[in-house]
């Protein structure tokens, strides 16, 4: 008796220290239950970095680790490059592995980045406006395996400012003008826009608190800090004509309305402040240690307020509320404004160097003197589909600054899509540079990749992700927001705008080398037909090259037009118009890329009839023409276009349609008014909100064979 209880006093520590890793155990049995049994987790004592090791004993793999996320990134490791199974926001590849496979030799994995940080407020809106459970299950399983361990989440911050706002005489009215819908909370948060989208029915109000809650406890299991969103000064417009209270307004944002500016380090700022975080402590708990909000976000208005005392401030309001918090600041522009930084105190601050693919700020401007930085990127905008990214510029910058004189302050790196529904090397790269001490070859961890990706390796696919790397993925000098766009898409003109206001239709990489790289990729159809990762990324593939060639198509029809060959550009405008429809038969092959998904997730997160509607309607809104009504100030209109089955024959091929037919009446000498496009999308919305019967959809391997017979892609 005395041995056996000897016994248990000796396992105990080990088996509480055991129970740390039940949440990577539970993930391993939503993801993969064929491993269920088969992995044991340890602890592991290490430094002030996160480690972990594993090896197998018989048929167990031991991973010991120093933590949960260090155990779930080790379970990631085992996963890629041991099993060739991987989670991915394009398609998941877990099918079981038997046996499972050994490691014999121990492997040791330290992580140089302190901070792994995952989001941008916009991906919130571009990917997550109507994630319901599952999906954030789906979501924070991710994030785990790729080593997150610090996320923006700022779902259910509407309740907060409702409280906050009604403990300052607001009414429920006011308080409906002030917050917006569902699909407009990060222009909202960041203080661009107010009111836009809503109101939000008390119903959802409620729910998005419950699934924050719900979101915030998975992420501390798994090891994920949350950044909420803090109290900077933003208040509603109409403050100022309820109070006495010093508020600069900040006019406009586009054609919207922004939220003013509380002046920091006044009465008034303090009791408003000390209302917010109590609020969010009611909500979400005692222990955040993180928070969001960048004050005068994209040209915000600063004249009379004193920054270095605002930043002061700010902070102190802060940590009042959370003592020893951090307050997280995006280097995105000018901010965080140099006079507000030198008030700050940089122990309790983390920039994020926002858009790393192409600023250099943490150089300029010093390591932002001394302040503690994580290098990120963004690679795409309005989550625009295209075939993008600087990917040996990450691994190249990444070693540049730790190598350089400001190694110590970088603390981390990060992914700041504005949406995550596209180029998964990009961020699966990225993440696993925080676990790499060792500079990254592109080319040979593009092998491994291709690999886990799709299962196994294959010669065709090898050779065809080095032509992506030499083309789509090639790390070319120079300013660019995001991947280029197709001239599908645009509001139709016969110019040379892009399809967004700051986007660009011009292609910088050899798109003859791009194709060879797409028909080599299309030879390994056949031993891939089961592969779902494999059909949606050789969708892609192909969609990229018709947008590519249509682009060719267009110049044809617009030099027609231009020399008044009616013959010609009814041919070139035939075929345009046909690639319009193939590219929508090749998108609707699969669900991953049909419009009625996104309705369906719109439509069924919402639980009354209020919130479908609103939910629906804001989902419409933001991939066409985005928001407000004044035609005078209409930048943003197709800002988040997307390439969707469905779309492309109801909204695009109908829009192109309409400018096809006035051109055609024009060649004739048969005037007619031009279609005005903004009012067509406006009226377009309010009548597509509903799920539309799903038509034939023509199988993929069809599709494709009609897509390599056109001339336009011939070799």
């Amino acid at each position: 008796m005395r041995k056996f209880t000897w016994l248990i006093l000796l396992l105990s520590p080990l088996g509480l220290l055991a129970q740390s890793f039940k949440p990577v155990q539970e993930l391993i049995k939503r993801r993969t239950p064929w491993l269920a049994g088969h992995v044991v987790f340890k602890p592991l004592k290490s430094s002030q970095l996160d480690r972990f090791e594993m090896k197998s004993a018989g048929d167990k793999l031991i991973i010991s680790a120093s933590g949960t996320n260090a155990a779930a990134v080790g379970l990631n490791w085992y996963l890629k490059y041991y099993c060739n199974r991987s989670m991915s926001h394009m398609g998941d590849n877990l099918a079981a592995v038997y046996p499972i496979p050994k490691v014999n030799e121990l492997v040791s994995v330290e992580a140089p980045a302190r901070y792994r940080y995952a989001l941008n407020y916009c991906t919130y809106n571009y990917t997550m406006s109507f994630y319901d459970w599952k999906d954030w299950e789906h979501e924070l399983d991710w994030m785990a395996l790729n080593g997150v361990n610090l996320m923006l989440t700022v779902n259910g911050m509407e309740s907060v400012w409702q409280k906050t706002l009604q403990q300052i005489g607001y009414s429920e009215k006011e308080i409906n003008d002030f917050l917006v819908g569902p699909a407009y909370t990060a222009w909202w948060l960041m203080g661009n826009i107010q009111g836009w989208g809503g109101p939000m029915p008390q119903s959802q109000i409620n729910s998005r608190k419950a699934l924050q809650q719900k979101m915030i406890a998975r992420m501390k299991a798994l090891g994920i800090s949350p950044v909420l969103q803090g109290f900077y000064g933003m208040v509603p417009a109409s403050l100022k004509d309820k109070s006495k209270a010093e508020i600069i307004d900040q006019k406009t944002w586009g054609a919207f309305k922004r939220p003013d500016i509380l002046v920091p380090g006044r009465d008034d700022f303090s009791r408003i402040a000390a209302i917010y975080y109590s609020e969010v402590r009611k909500a979400y708990g005692n222990d955040i240690r993180f928070f969001a909000g960048d004050p005068f976000h994209e040209g915000g208005i600063t004249e009379g307020i004193d920054l270095k005392a605002a930043g002061k401030s700010i902070q102190q309001e802060m940590q009042k509320s959370f003592p020893g918090s951090t307050w997280v600041l995006q280097g995105w522009q000018d901010n965080p404004k140099q006079q507000m930084l030198e008030g700050l105190d940089k122990s309790h601050i983390l920039v994020q160097e926002l858009f790393g693919e192409f600023t250099n700020n943490w150089e300029k401007r010093k390591g932002y003197d001394g302040t503690p930085f994580i290098w990120s990127v963004v690679n795409n905008f309005g989550e625009r589909p295209g075939l993008y990214g600087k990917l040996q510029r990450f691994a190249d910058e990444v070693d540049r600054i730790r190598k350089g004189p400001y190694q110590d302050v970088l603390s981390g790196v990060g992914i700041m899509p504005e949406g995550l529904d596209n180029n998964p090397p990009v961020y699966d790269l990225m993440l696993e540079l925080g676990w790499r001490k060792e500079h990254v070859e592109v080319k040979d961890w593009l092998v491994g990749y291709a690999k886990y990706r799709y299962g196994k390796s294959d010669a065709h696919i090898n050779k065809a992700w080095q032509g992506f790397l030499e083309t789509i993925y090639e790390s070319i000098p120079g300013y660019q927001e995001g991947a280029s766009e197709s001239v599908f898409c645009i509001r139709p003109a016969l110019d040379t705008k892009p399809v967004s206001h700051w986007g660009t239709r011009v292609r910088t990489y050899d798109l003859v080398k791009f194709k060879q790289a797409v028909l080599e990729f299309a030879k390994a159809a056949p031993a891939f037909k089961n592969a779902d990762t494999y059909q949606i990324d050789l969708i892609n593939m192909l969609r990229q090259v018709l947008a590519n060639d249509g682009e060719q198509v267009f110049q044809e029809m617009v030099k027609a037009y231009n020399e008044k060959n009616t013959q010609e550009f009814n041919r070139f405008s035939t075929q345009f118009t046909d690639m319009i429809r193939l590219t929508d038969d090749l998108l609707s092959a699969h669900p991953y890329y049909q419009l009625n998904t996104y309705k369906a997730q719109a439509l069924k997160l919402g639980k009354t009839a209020a919130e479908k509607k609103e939910n629906i309607r804001n989902a419409m809104m933001l991939i066409t023409y985005w928001g407000e009504n004044n035609p005078a100030e209409d930048n943003l209109h197709d800002y988040a276009y997307k390439e969707w089955g469905g779309l492309m024959k109801d909204y695009y091929l109908a829009r192109w349609e309409l400018y096809i037919n006035y051109l055609q009446h024009d060649l004739k000498g048969e005037k007619m008014q031009a279609p005005d496009f903004f009012r067509w999308e406006r009226a377009w919305v309010e009548q597509n909100m509903e799920l539309k019967a799903q038509k034939q959809i023509k199988p993929l391997f069809q599709v494709v064979a009609e897509i390599l017979k056109l001339k336009t892609i011939a070799q």
